[in-house]
């Protein structure tokens, strides 16, 4: 089984109440229209016989008919929930698992195409309950209309079966068909997707450069490829269509001839005649699932798809917590990614600067500090417990970091910072919003004031309970704030990945002293470009060509050419 058919059947086992909802009253629905032509043949004898009791049978086929109509109003309430909350926990499910995964998943999938395969695609798989259930449930009335046919006229059975047989081969070369369509054309809407986000990221460059009219063509250069999987997609519908549909009316003329034949000889009565007739059109049920199965197509595609992300391995964790200590940093004979980093220690307390040319290694180095990522080879350990063995809430408790571009997270700045509630009472003397809430913690003002966060945000209207999306920020002041967030989370270890490029000196200065001269006396890791950060660090680690070429304090390795040409030429 692929492994998108074995997350439909996942999706279908954990969808809750929802398809066995669907399952009943697609079944009951089915049942009540099998149940329809017998007992309006059964009327029909009893009134066209003037015999008894055909009063009793019309009030049967008035509650059979209303019980058909109840079954339909519901099928498609649940299907609606159905899709719904499959929809949803696949969509949960699949933002944990990219979330889980990290750096796994944006290296293995552009930006686009996991925001295709999480939304777009998730929320086609979810449908996959109701399509297959409603497929499904279309056997009940062609199993019942064989088995009713058998009990009329075993001779009207093999007649229908054979047409069922035709209309079953067609209907499988359908699926197949249009599953392989439907991967492709989702596949060619990723392709879509991954550019224009890509797009969007470079919105200002693009402007800048007058280059809108040719990046709109590289966006949509895929179209011709969508809409040729479409065509196909038609194709392959139209074409199943065709056949069912020559085959029906073919199948029904066919059992009515046979009917006749045996009515005129007195085989079968008028009721029965018209009772196989509605039997016939029942066991042909299966050429209307084109539709459903068109569907269930897609969700398999989807489910493809999808399944892809998920197998993606999410980044384990362990259960430890750390025992006290400096925030020593121990690397083990450690090589990740091409990066060789072998024996090092940081120092509890100390402050370590990371350097060298672009693509040396610095941002993953940080990465390794930090767990972002995990080494190929060797260990990487925290006040003597490796990283892989801590939980993920001691890691991140444990550990703060801050990026060039931050991303901020929480619906205010206070938030963001050190996810504290930014909601509180207004201040009782004014009428204004308090600039710093009440349920603002205090390392967070703090955290903010070491970043050179404080004086800004308290410039705004509402302070720190400024909604992210209201407050205008530069680059360097969100990475201030990004800044301040690693201040308020890392109770040991901070690494800074060149997170204070967008600094003016006179700001990057003040944060530079805020992070030599911390006072909880944390271990700092800086992956950084400037000298400055560099000569006040306690040691440097000197990266070159993928692998450590030096370390020790800045003023003995300002001794080799080499190490000075890295700031090229700037004096000490």
């Amino acid at each position: 089984m692929r492994s998108g058919d074995r997350l439909v059947v996942g999706i279908v086992r954990r969808g809750g109440p929802w398809p066995v909802v669907l399952a009943v009253t697609a079944v009951a629905g089915a049942a009540g229209e099998l149940a329809i032509p017998y007992v309006i043949g059964r009327t029909v004898d009893l009134l066209v016989a003037r015999q008894p009791g055909g009063g009793t049978w019309l009030l049967v086929c008035a509650g059979v008919v209303a019980g058909v109509m109840v079954c339909e109003s519901l099928g498609v309430w649940a299907r609606g929930a159905s899709s719904a909350h499959a929809a949803a926990t696949l969509r949960l499910g699949v933002l944990r698992h990219v979330l889980g995964a990290g750096h796994a998943a944006t290296r293995r999938f552009p930006e686009g195409e996991l925001v295709t395969r999480a939304g777009l695609n998730a929320e086609e798989t979810g449908r996959a309950p109701e399509t297959l259930m409603s497929a499904l449930a279309l056997l009940v009335p062609t199993v019942g209309a064989l088995v009713a046919l058998t009990l009329i006229a075993p001779l009207l059975t093999l007649t229908l079966g054979l047409g069922i047989v035709v209309i079953l081969l067609a209907l499988r070369a359908f699926l197949r068909a249009s599953t392989v369509i439907a991967g492709g054309y989702q596949e060619v809407q990723g392709e879509i997707a991954a550019r224009l986000v890509e797009a969007m990221d470079g919105a200002r460059t693009i402007a800048a450069a007058g280059t809108a009219a040719q990046e709109a063509r590289r966006v949509l250069a895929p179209l011709p490829r969508l809409r040729a999987r479409g065509m196909e997609l038609w194709r392959a519908n139209a074409t199943a269509a065709v056949r069912s549909g020559l085959v029906v009316p073919l199948l029904e003329v066919v059992v009515l001839i046979v009917g006749g034949f045996m009515l005129a000889a007195g085989d079968l009565t008028v009721g029965e005649l018209y009772a196989a007739a509605r039997y016939a059109v029942l066991g042909t049920a299966l050429s209307t699932s084109l539709g459903h199965l068109g569907g269930l197509a897609r969700a398999r595609g989807a489910a493809a798809r999808v399944a892809e992300v998920l197998a993606l391995p999410s980044v384990p964790h362990g259960t430890r917590t750390l025992p006290a200590g400096p925030g020593t940093v121990e690397f083990r004979d450690v090589t990740a990614n091409g990066l060789t980093v072998g024996d090092l220690t940081l120092p509890g307390g100390s402050v370590t600067a990371v350097v060298g040319r672009s693509g040396s290694g610095k941002s993953l180095l940080a990465a390794l500090a930090g767990r972002l990522t995990d080494p190929e080879r060797g260990t990487v350990l925290l006040d003597g417990v490796p990283l892989r063995e801590l939980s993920r809430a001691e890691l991140r408790r444990a550990v703060g970091y801050a990026f060039e571009r931050p991303v901020l997270l929480g619906d205010t700045l206070a938030e963001a910072i050190g996810r504290a509630p930014a909601t509180g009472p207004r201040d009782a003397s004014s009428r204004e919003p308090a600039v710093v809430p009440a349920g603002t913690a205090h390392s967070v003002v703090e955290a903010a004031r070491a970043a050179c966060a404080d004086v800004f945000v308290r410039r705004l209207p509402l302070g720190y309970g400024t909604p992210l999306r209201e407050a205008p920020m530069s680059g360097g002041e969100r990475q201030r704030i990004g800044l301040a967030r690693a201040f308020a989370q890392g109770e040991r270890l901070l690494v800074l990945d060149d997170a204070t490029s967008s600094l003016d000196t006179v700001t990057e200065r003040q944060v530079s002293q805020a992070l030599t001269a911390d006072h909880l006396g944390r271990t700092r890791l800086i992956a950084a470009h400037r000298l400055a950060t560099a000569a006040r660090a306690d040691q440097v680690v000197w990266l070159e060509d993928g692998k450590v070429r030096a370390h020790g304090p800045h003023d003995a390795l300002w001794r080799d050419p080499a190490y000075r040409a890295v700031f090229q030429g700037a004096a000490p």
